[in-house]
């Protein structure tokens, strides 16, 4: 699969996290649970592609997410995601990343992400939540949702993931 059409797959995914599952979203989870499965395929770019890949996909479909959903502040989501993905891409650049440590990695990536838009969020007063309620209102919720969706497309993500950008080759560390 080429780079293209992993921009393909991961519009696709944008249009399902925008457009249908909603609709499967609990009504008591409704303002609650926030899919982000784009930003899963942006953390699998890092961990398994290359960083400046991963920055370039960030932004893009950061800034997608930015202009669809969240007019008020332009740009957050694209900060976000770039600079996660890139920061991930760099950290696990010469490492073997194994089915744990990605999913570990997704895990923590995903809260720094709702982190990351509570604190800006909290800085320009669109919210006057405290950051252990929205911890366990919201954050932790997405959280699973986005693990449970990486957990289910982890063999078909790296596969494609590792077809379209080049596979880098982690150092051999030695004992």
């Amino acid at each position: 699969m080429t780079i293209g059409r992993l921009g393909v797959v991961m519009f696709l995914l944008f249009v399902i996290e925008s457009t249908l599952v909603p609709w499967f979203i609990p009504t008591s989870l409704v303002g609650r649970l926030y899919p982000h499965f784009t930003f899963v395929f942006v953390l699998y770019a890092a961990m398994y592609g290359t960083r400046h890949k991963a920055l370039m996909l960030g932004l893009l479909y950061g800034l997608l997410q930015d202009v669809v959903f969240y007019g008020s502040l332009l740009g957050l989501h694209t900060f976000a995601m770039g600079l996660i993905g890139y920061v991930t891409g760099l950290l696990l650049e010469k490492r073997k990343v194994t089915m744990m440590s990605a999913l570990f990695t997704i895990a923590v990536c995903c809260m720094v992400y709702e982190i990351i838009i509570y604190a800006v969020y909290r800085v320009f007063w669109f919210t006057r939540e405290s950051l252990a309620y929205a911890v366990v209102d919201h954050m932790l919720l997405s959280t699973f949702l986005q693990l449970g969706f990486a957990l289910a497309v982890y063999v078909p993500a790296r596969r494609w993931v590792q077809s379209a950008i080049p596979v880098r080759q982690p150092e051999k560390e030695e004992e």
